[in-house]
């Protein structure tokens, strides 16, 4: 009996602590991705450049406390075909133009559970979301830009 109860708590321990830090690193990912789409969606959908910012990033922010997770995400706009897992993908590419094509990169980093004792930033794993907009070519010119 005391060998099943040593042994149950020598594999049961690593064994949740590994499903609990695989489910935050999930959570966030799911957090990055859909606060990318939101916040595509949310700009492209804008009557002006300025409204569309403020409604990306009230977008992400939500995507984000929609799973959970407190920290504010890091909310880019990168031009069409950046990698947004580099580590400066670039940004101000927003725009409201008819035809335009650019990238919104969310990143977010997640520390994993119990390990902020040991150090700070020791194990976080950095997320990043794409989601790539295009504004219909057909739409009237709502950019701020003078042609």
């Amino acid at each position: 009996m005391i060998e099943f109860v040593g042994l149950s708590v020598v594999l049961l321990i690593p064994f949740v602590y590994f499903f609990l830090a695989l489910f935050s690193v999930q959570r966030s990912a799911f957090a990055v991705t859909q606060a990318a789409r939101e916040a595509g969606r949310a700009y492209s959908t804008a009557n002006n450049e300025e409204e569309g910012l403020t409604r990306a990033q009230l977008a992400a922010q939500l995507a984000f406390q929609d799973q959970g997770i407190d920290t504010a995400p890091e909310l880019r706009f990168a031009p069409q075909g950046t990698d947004c897992g580099a580590s400066d993908p670039g940004d101000g590419a927003e725009t409201l133009a008819p035809g335009a094509v650019f990238v919104v990169c969310v990143r977010t980093i997640a520390p994993l559970p119990g390990v902020s004792v040991l150090g700070s930033g020791l194990a976080d794993i950095t997320l990043n979301g794409a989601f790539t907009v295009v504004i219909d070519q057909y739409r009237a010119d709502r950019s701020n830009t003078e042609p």
